[in-house]
């Protein structure tokens, strides 16, 4: 459950950032810049926020990877 409110928020936040940039500002391109970093990073470190506050919201983790149990 974990894994698939991960995606969508982060979907959500890219397009969200795309598109203000389109309408509102350039500058929000680099939202889009801080979340590529971000999933960069935790695929090495293997920590990740968002992960961190979803757990403390009380989603449950499920297995590593992609796998459909």
């Amino acid at each position: 459950m974990l894994n698939k409110y991960f995606r969508i928020i982060v979907g959500v936040m890219v397009l969200l950032s795309v598109v203000l940039s389109v309408f509102v500002s350039p500058n929000w391109m680099w939202f889009t810049v801080f979340i590529g970093i971000n999933l960069i990073q935790s695929a090495f470190t293997k920590w990740c926020l968002l992960e961190t506050i979803l757990v403390r919201l009380g989603i449950k983790k499920q297995s590593e990877g992609c796998a459909i149990n």
